[in-house]
């Protein structure tokens, strides 16, 4: 599994790179902050939205503290998607929240 460090993700956004972050907290944890343009899909409402994702891109998986978003990578590189688990999750993020 590939996984990506928080400061290289603060990186990115702070070069405006165009990246794909799905954060698949539940909504509730979510509300408190999520990384500025992730879009929410929960972890259990990740198979039945596959569909609105494009095989092409990579997708930075975030969660709480990693466990999750390891799940949801793992979970999309089976069906041939390119994900990225981002380590340590919110918990250590430092970066803007929105």
């Amino acid at each position: 599994m590939r996984q990506i460090t928080t400061a290289e993700i603060a990186k990115k956004l702070q070069d405006n790179q165009l990246i794909n972050i799905i954060d698949v907290r539940e909504v509730e944890e979510v509300a408190a902050g999520k990384i500025p343009n992730a879009v929410n899909i929960p972890l259990g409402l990740l198979e039945f939205r596959m569909n609105e994702m494009d095989k092409d891109a990579e997708y930075i998986m975030v969660c709480r503290s990693g466990g999750r978003s390891g799940s949801a990578t793992q979970f999309l590189e089976n069906y041939g998607y390119k994900a990225v688990n981002m380590v340590g999750g919110m918990l250590d993020w430092d970066g803007p929240t929105e």
